[in-house]
């Protein structure tokens, strides 16, 4: 597969983008790093927007053309392509690695992955599916108690009310037996 280190064109942009992405995701110290559920997203987010940062970057892409592109700031995106951020780096490191010929080497990392014909991730997919959707359920109890106690309210405030009433009116019958007293 050619890879194309000095992308020309959208097409190859994209294509040096993904093969960043895709390689980066899998070296085994990343695959560390986004173990952690509550990291992930952050993570992969970092990764794809450091890709997308340095195959534009490759391309011959101003970094105001870069963060109007990819919706991030220009010092978000600087901070990338000088590799003063974790993603930046790894990056980098990977497309130095591409440079060097070691794509096949990064490759191998997903197949160690691979497990009956299918990645880990797609267990790790299922695992996240089936706990979102006993989240859903769980919220969905939590709605059903939340109407429940909305309208137990209504009736103790409509029972207050009542309450008002009937102490206010004691209390008026009261000051008019004191005043005939």
């Amino acid at each position: 597969m050619e890879i194309p280190l000095n992308p020309i064109g959208r097409e190859e942009i994209h294509r040096l983008e993904s093969i960043l992405l895709f390689a980066t995701l899998f070296r085994p110290e990343v695959i560390e790093l986004i173990k952690d559920p509550a990291e992930r997203l952050t993570w992969v987010d970092s990764l794809a927007v450091a890709a997308g940062a340095i195959a534009r970057e490759k391309a011959g892409m101003t970094v105001r053309e870069i963060a109007e592109e990819l919706g991030r700031t220009e010092q978000t995106i600087r901070k990338h392509l000088k590799g003063e951020t974790k993603a930046g780096q790894l990056v980098r490191e990977t497309y130095e690695l591409i440079k060097q010929g070691k794509l096949e080497e990064l490759v191998r990392n997903v197949e160690v992955l691979a497990k009956g014909g299918q990645l880990v991730a797609l267990e790790e997919y299922e695992r996240l599916k089936r706990e979102k959707e006993e989240l859903e359920k769980k919220l969905n109890e939590l709605r059903e108690q939340v109407r429940e106690l909305e309208e137990q309210n209504r009736e103790l405030q409509a029972k207050l009310e009542n309450v008002r009433k009937v102490l206010n009116d004691a209390l008026e019958r009261i000051r008019e037996i004191e005043k005939l007293l």
